[in-house]
């Protein structure tokens, strides 16, 4: 199934991915550091979603309270939450 989130407080305001049987499939970042979540993506395709969200959780980026992928942590706990 294909999620959507409104990130909050990065760079990046959305990101979009696919969830199937707990695995991450196809993420996207809408904005941000193209490089830097081009390489995210890669790295969590074909993970197990909680594995993702338990090393991702917490991450800063600079002065910021969160992080792209520290969004993408919230983003996938809500998706298996559904």
């Amino acid at each position: 199934m294909e999620y959507k989130y409104r990130t909050r407080g990065t760079c990046a305001s959305e990101i979009t991915f696919e969830l199937e049987d707990g695995i991450v499939k196809n993420v996207s970042f809408r904005g941000g550091c193209n490089g830097n979540l081009k390489a995210i993506s890669k790295l969590v395709e074909g993970k197990n979603a909680e594995e993702i969200a338990d090393l991702l959780e917490g991450n800063t980026c600079g002065f910021k309270s969160t992080s792209c992928a520290d969004q993408l942590s919230i983003a996938l706990r809500r998706a298996m939450a559904e």
